[in-house]
């Protein structure tokens, strides 16, 4: 099974990655050289020999990031600004990969700070140019029917019907939707008369002959077993691809990552994103910022303890229980910023204008200064720099009852910051609807997790995030 997938793997880099790697890495090769004729007015070999070290350095981690980030496969299906601003974000990461590499091998004196931006800007340039061109030219060889694939598509439900949207979205897809199947289902979404609409399974393989289909894309709902059992029959002559494409819209879940387990195919269903090396990496990188963050806040947050302790009798800290990875209680900490009180056997959140709420502490609410502490919390391992906000521990029991996907939200570590909060959806949750918003984007956080995702809620928060009108 895993030489199998190795197998596919390297099939497809080989017929359609290979050759964009190799015209991106003359890309980068020849605009180095032409930012170092630019800049030098010689050769990159008569220079330091730094330059020339970050010139295959560079070239060599481009072609494999830009591989990774699906720079060479998917980004058809993407808007030219998400192309351009992912090739900007993607190579600039790169080129201060490669500046760093210039300091740790000490050669960064004699390494030129204007020739890395012109290389920079010379080879973003011709990198997007690249993919306008391959855009271009799949748009013109489509119109003209070369390098089209004729689709039946089996099932119309969500699924069928967003493969058939992703199919017509982009002039350059090669896919074109003949026909569908659609036992049992609704065709008031398929406004084409251009499609066909064939009545039952007997009649695919007749339709897939006469019509010189190349591909059927199975979209069956996973509660369709009889259906896909009558399908495998009808279709056991038919000489043609199938993909399944499995309807998961019946059932809600974390993810859907097609993993080898023992030997068998598997589908993960509660796995997180920040997972396995990631996890480990971002677990670190949380720990040696919180310990950064803590070294260079230290005076601000001796003088916000001496305020407190000033402002009323109590403890300069707060601490709660709430639950961190996997449902694992923690203590949380934070500034103090109510007087001393008793709750009568039930947690009463912040309001505005609250009593009970000190004026240091208003302050403090305000301008989210009271989470500071929640540093010790990621130093200690309980918590996330970047992660859903953690919830009391009476407000997990009163609404695990109420929405369904409300405890996945722990299924990675809590944060002090995260996707809701700079969407602005924190604070007080007084209604079920704020609630339910808040753990909307909380899961799609976890979904679609990247350290680029962190690094723009990081950012985010810096400039806005801490303080707002639900803040208090």
């Amino acid at each position: 099974m895993a030489s199998s997938k190795s197998l596919i793997l390297f099939e497809r880099v080989l017929t359609f990655e290979l050759p964009q790697w190799l015209v991106d890495a003359l890309i980068l090769g020849a605009t180095a050289q032409l930012a170092g004729h630019f800049h030098f007015n010689s050769a990159m070999t008569t220079t330091a020999p730094i330059h020339s070290v970050l010139l295959y350095f560079c070239c060599a981690l481009g072609v494999l990031t830009f591989s990774k980030l699906n720079l060479y496969t998917a980004w058809q299906d993407w808007s030219m600004a998400a192309l351009f601003s992912r090739l900007a974000c993607a190579w600039g990461a790169i080129l201060l990969a490669g500046y760093l590499l210039s300091v740790m091998v000490h050669g960064v004196g004699a390494l030129s700070r204007r020739w890395l931006v012109y290389w920079y800007l010379t080879s973003l340039a011709f990198l997007a140019l690249h993919r306008l061109l391959i855009h271009a030219s799949a748009c013109h060889l489509r119109k003209r029917g070369i390098n089209t694939r004729r689709i039946v598509i089996v099932g119309y439900g969500p699924i069928g019907q967003e493969m058939h949207k992703r199919a017509l979205r982009n002039a350059a897809a090669v896919y074109d939707v003949r026909a569908v199947v659609a036992a049992g289902e609704t065709l008031e979404q398929q406004h084409d008369a251009a499609i066909d609409h064939i009545a039952s399974y007997d009649a695919i393989h007749h339709y897939v002959v006469t019509h010189d289909i190349h591909e059927i894309w199975i979209t069956l709902p996973m509660s369709a077993a009889l259906q896909m059992k009558q399908l495998q029959h009808c279709l056991r002559n038919t000489l043609v691809d199938i993909r399944w494409v499995p309807d998961t819209s019946g059932i809600q879940m974390l993810s859907s990552l097609a993993v080898n387990f023992l030997g068998i195919p598997a589908v993960e269903l509660n796995r997180p994103a920040p997972s396995g090396a990631h996890a480990i990496v971002k677990h670190l990188l949380d720990k040696l910022f919180a310990l950064a963050a803590l070294t260079l806040l230290a005076p601000l947050l001796a003088v916000i303890a001496a305020c407190i302790k000033y402002s009323s009798p109590g403890p300069v800290f707060f601490k709660q229980a709430r639950l961190g990875l996997n449902g694992k209680k923690f203590m949380v900490y934070k500034f103090r910023t109510m007087k001393l009180h008793q709750e009568h056997n039930r947690l009463t959140q912040a309001t505005q204008n609250d009593p009970r709420i000190t004026r240091i502490g208003q302050f403090l609410r305000r301008t989210s200064l009271d989470e500071l502490p929640q540093f010790l919390n990621v130093l200690i391992g309980d918590m996330s720099v970047i992660g859903p906000r953690p919830h009391a521990l009476e407000h997990n029991e009163h609404y695990e009852k109420l929405l369904e996907m409300y405890m996945v939200r722990h299924r990675v570590k809590p944060g002090i910051t995260g996707w809701a909060q700079i969407h602005g959806h924190r604070g007080e949750t007084d209604t079920i609807d704020k609630m339910e918003k808040r753990v909307q984007f909380d899961l799609y956080y976890i979904q679609h997790w990247s350290f680029l995702m962190d690094f723009r809620i990081l950012v985010w928060t810096a400039f806005k995030g801490w303080t707002g009108s639900a803040a208090y």
